[in-house]
């Protein structure tokens, strides 16, 4: 039985996120929040909170069984771009430049090896 869980909102761009995402499909759950813990990059904390809190689901949703006995594994995960806030900079001669600050909304399906 599947379980997901969800981050909306969060204030990076979906590019950054996705090289993590990438590398955590299809991995087990132990491995990849050991990856996790450990990378460099500064959205892997957030990536690896909502890894637990997927396997939290999953165990609630099984009736307290142990997710380290059930060989659980990131089933899909799929990262989409989330608002964008629209803000000017000042550039040369009094004109303006756009930036926008992007976020994005992550979502993981954990579910045991098939």
């Amino acid at each position: 039985m599947e379980a997901v869980a969800k981050l909306k909102n969060y204030p990076t761009g979906p590019r950054k996120m996705r090289l993590l995402a990438d590398v955590i499909r299809g991995m087990e759950v132990e491995k990849s929040l050991s990856i996790l813990e450990f990378h460099p990059q500064h959205n892997a904390k957030p990536l690896a909170k909502l890894l637990k809190s997927a396997i939290s689901n999953w165990e609630q949703k099984n009736d307290g069984q142990n997710a380290a006995d059930a060989n659980l594994v990131v089933k899909t995960i799929y990262v989409d771009g989330g608002r964008s806030i629209k803000r000017m900079r000042p550039a040369p001669q009094g004109r303006g430049h756009k930036i926008r600050k992007r976020s994005n909304h992550v979502t993981i399906v954990v579910d045991t090896k098939a």
